[in-house]
This record gives C-alpha cells, structure tokens and sequence, in this order.
C-alpha cells in the first residue's frame, strides 16, 4: 500500500460484511448500517462514519450531548431532521452541526430510498448525553453508554462530570 493510499477509504470496495448493523436498545425505530471510517486511517480524536438509514426507519434517538460536538451531512436521500422540537426536510447537501449547546437533535428518515449520510464528531472518553423523551441521561465512560432516570441524574450533575472528566481530572 502506498503512503498515499494509507490514507484514502474507498468506500465502494469495502464489503458490506464491514459495516455494522445497528439499532438503538431503547428505539424500536432505530435502523442503520454503520461504515466507520476514521480507524481505517489512524484518526484518534475524530470519529467518522457512513450511515445509511433505511426508508421509514430513525438513527438514533432525540438526544443531546453535554461534552461532546457531532455533525451531519447528507449525501443521498431526503431525511427529516428535529432539532428541538421543529422538524425540516433535508437532503443531499445539507449540513447539520450540534454544538454541545443542548439542542435535542434527531435523524430519520421519510422518503423512499435509504438515507445515506456521513455523521462524525469528537471522541472524548467521557460524555453525558440527555435523552428527554425517555426521561433518561446517559453517561459515556469506559466504552458504554450507562442511562440513569433523569431524578437520579440531577445527583450527579452531569455538565460537572463531562466538565471535569476532559480537564483530565
């Protein structure tokens, strides 16, 4: 492999047995296929991946993050993106970033073909990500997700646990 070839993912080459399938545990709706592409070439700090959400299916969940900034941009398809409660149709070209500013965001997908989008952000160790239609926070250490009641949650303060963990403490 060449020194500039370490470097490129080609997508159309990488066998479908190399993305993964996934849905969100609390999301009957949640159906994706994931192609990540940022370990492919070394990235450690920026995590990116090629999402393909099938016609009637959702991403995730309408969620938030506390500690960590993600993105999306569509390629294919017509999805409808919430963020804050007010939805609007978007496609091919679209960008959508997500400060960690509290806007609940959410993905899915309304038309007829897959939605295809590359979504990303940061990889920080920790993270609390709030998810409000099911009264949950949810915790990011050690590789997993951990979700509280949102009451037990207000006991751990969750911005002073993202705060801190990234200063290193």
């Amino acid at each position: 492999m060449s020194k500039a070839e370490k470097h490129i993912v080609r997508t159309s080459e990488i066998p479908p047995e190399q993305t993964f399938h996934f849905s969100h545990p609390l999301n009957e709706s949640s159906e994706m296929r994931i192609m990540p592409l940022s370990d492919r070439v070394g990235l450690k700090r920026l995590g990116v991946s090629l999402g393909r959400i099938p016609a009637g299916k959702e991403g995730f969940l309408p969620h938030a993050h506390a500690g960590q900034e993600e993105f999306i941009f569509i390629l294919e398809g017509q999805g409808a993106l919430t963020i804050d409660g007010e939805s609007t149709i978007v496609g091919p070209g679209d960008y959508a970033g997500f400060p960690t500013d509290g806007a609940v965001h959410h993905l899915e997908n309304r038309g007829s073909e897959d939605l295809v989008y590359l979504m990303g952000g940061e990889r920080t160790a920790t993270d609390v990500a709030y998810f409000p239609t099911l009264g949950k926070t949810g915790f990011w250490a050690n590789g997993a997700m951990h979700y509280v009641d949102d009451v037990a949650a207000q006991a751990f303060r969750p911005q002073d646990f993202a705060a801190s963990k990234d200063k290193g403490d």
